[in-house]
């Protein structure tokens, strides 16, 4: 981390087909080895599973999904004295995004689907629904930072 300048954040063109920076920043947390092509056919077909199973737009599943996974307050550890307690923060918006893509990818990765076009499109339809393993981990880490609100006064 740089101290002598603030770093830039790069500007992320949007995806060939919805036109959209947050398909296009998903298809870089799937991308694996850096086969982008593969990534976008894994979420364009995802998207199209989802639009045959459930009759939605895959677009719109998809942003209702990120929206129910998003959490808002995390912990993070402050050492105070010899003590390291659970400080509960609010999460700034990038990060937020940044979560719950990086929750919604790596539990659709743990599912036991066959294709991975498969195991996102099921993730993604189970996170819209405000179900599944992404939204339990968003609701997890709000009750952490439920349980620890005591602690809220070392947050600074």
């Amino acid at each position: 981390m740089s101290r002598r300048r603030v770093t830039k954040k790069r500007k992320i063109p949007p995806d060939a087909k919805y036109n959209d920076v947050t398909v296009t920043r998903f298809i870089n947390y799937i991308m694996h080895g850096g086969k982008k092509s593969v990534a976008e056919r894994c979420v364009y077909d995802s998207f199209d599973i989802i639009e045959q199973k459930s009759g939605q737009k895959g677009l719109e599943v998809f942003r209702k999904a990120l929206d129910n996974v998003k959490p808002h307050l995390e912990v993070s550890s402050r050492r105070v004295g010899g003590a390291t307690y659970q400080v509960p923060i609010e999460v700034r918006h990038d990060r937020r995004m940044a979560l719950a893509m990086r929750w919604v990818m790596s539990y659709a990765r743990a599912r036991s689907e066959k294709t991975m076009a498969d195991r996102l499109a099921n993730e993604l339809m189970s996170a819209a629904r405000y179900e599944g393993s992404s939204v339990k981990k968003k609701e997890d880490t709000h009750r952490m930072a439920e349980a620890n609100k005591a602690f809220a006064h070392f947050r600074w």
